[in-house]
């Protein structure tokens, strides 16, 4: 007697990816991104109205002071805010201020503002970021609302300082932390060089030679700030920080700070 064994094979349909697939799940990834980089450039343009134009971060006493004269010396100045000073410091609180927002962890939101507003040195530098911050976060309000916004307002109790209102914002509209740390400390140090442009006075190639040379230090202060905890944060900058207050009783000043 001769055994038959039928051996029955199964076979599945696979889903086929077809370049027109491919191409809307490109062009849909291309778009978000793009919308988040119109986001940034708006937020962080000059023209965006929280008046950065008006506060120098005590520039203005340096260069009265002598301490900065030329391309060179507010390259160093600059140089020494963003790696050990202000650039630092609000670049980590914007993080972390992100990344609460972005888990919807009200609590440790307000526990970041705090810190935040607290951190701040000076009486005019502490009017400079929460101004800035408070404008920042009405016109987000009214133009981008997002749930990251009513966090903000439900659970902080005190002032925003500008970086933390950047942070939240950025979270609420899911654009890459990376990309939004970057382009704050892009636009900070524009506004910084922007200062120094009118107080020493520089040239506007001066100006944008003094930004490109500044394009590593940006990069490198964005790393460190990407990777901190709110225990590293501290600044070495003593002179910028003495220029900030001693800003509050100079003579003449174009600058709030």
């Amino acid at each position: 007697m001769t055994s038959m064994t039928t051996i029955i094979t199964t076979v599945t349909a696979m889903p086929m990816t077809t370049g027109t697939d491919r191409d809307t799940h490109a062009f849909a990834a291309e778009t978000e991104e793009s919308a988040a980089l119109f986001r940034l450039m708006t937020w962080l343009s000059p023209s965006f109205p929280v008046g950065a134009f008006s506060y120098s971060s005590g520039i203005e006493w340096a260069v009265e002071a002598g301490d900065v004269t030329s391309t060179a010396t507010l390259q160093d100045w600059l140089t020494a805010m963003l790696l050990d000073g202000a650039g630092f410091c609000d670049g980590t609180l914007l993080c972390h201020a992100y990344r609460a927002a972005a888990a919807a962890d009200g609590k440790t939101l307000n526990d970041v503002a705090e810190l935040a507003a607290a951190f701040v040195p000076s009486r005019e530098r502490h009017l400079e970021t929460t101004a800035q911050g408070r404008a920042f976060v009405d016109i987000a309000r009214s133009a981008w609302p997002c749930e990251a916004l009513n966090l903000l307002a439900s659970h902080v109790t005190g002032p925003v300082t500008y970086p933390v209102a950047v942070g939240v914002t950025a979270a609420g509209h899911r654009v890459p932390l990376g990309l939004t740390l970057h382009a704050f400390l892009h636009a900070t140090t524009s506004n910084w060089i922007s200062a120094g442009v009118r107080l020493i006075p520089l040239g506007q190639t001066d100006s944008q030679r003094a930004l490109a040379s500044l394009e590593p230090v940006i990069a490198e202060t964005a790393e460190r700030s990407l990777g901190a905890s709110l225990d590293d944060l501290g600044s070495a900058t003593f002179r910028a920080d003495l220029a900030s207050m001693r800003h509050e009783t100079q003579y003449t000043r174009l600058f709030r700070s």
